[in-house]
């Protein structure tokens, strides 16, 4: 794994661990960073499959390049696109399986992430997602603090239960 990748990894789990891909599957990455999970990702589908990595700052998309050119996989089956996870300008059914690591939680409209994971998916399509969620009700100040820094890992988390009902409420089964 590229160093580069390994620095700037911020991830909360290990979605491409668990998402039991697949040589030749297309992956799609809501929230790739700096590419890490990119890279596992492309390691796992092989040349027959593709890899497209969706970040909304530009910064990161440029990570991600440098993380893909280490990884000697500049030219193969990884795409890097500068987008919003709530509305990523991928064609319907076009993914095998959407990953995103510990970036959902940071997304104020989760439904519309959700929404867009469940219009790309093919129908019988995986999604394999780690992400920050609240267990138990904290106290409101402490609570409004972490939304006023909304980039932390917290600032956007949602109470368990509340996190599977979006998801749920968009299609998603088991």
């Amino acid at each position: 794994m590229p160093q580069n990748a390994l620095n700037l990894s911020r991830g909360c789990g290990n979605p491409t661990g668990f998402a039991q891909l697949q040589p030749n599957e297309m992956v799609v990455d809501f929230g790739c960073g700096g590419g890490i999970d990119v890279v596992l990702a492309a390691y796992k589908v092989g040349t027959g499959g593709k890899v497209v990595g969706i970040d909304f700052t530009p910064e990161m998309i440029e990570r991600a390049n440098q993380t893909v050119a280490e990884a000697g996989l500049t030219g193969t089956n990884v795409e890097l696109h500068l987008a919003d996870m709530a509305d990523v300008p991928l064609p319907d059914t076009f993914a095998d399986v959407v990953i995103s690591n510990c970036v959902i939680n940071l997304c104020p409209d989760k439904v519309a992430v959700y929404r867009g994971a469940w219009r790309i998916l093919r129908p019988g399509g995986r999604l394999a997602i780690s992400d920050i969620v609240l267990t138990e009700d904290i106290e409101p100040g402490l609570r409004q603090r972490f939304q006023s820094t909304w980039a932390g890992c917290l600032g956007g988390a949602l109470p368990e239960d509340d996190y599977f009902q979006i998801i749920k409420k968009v299609g998603f089964a088991e």
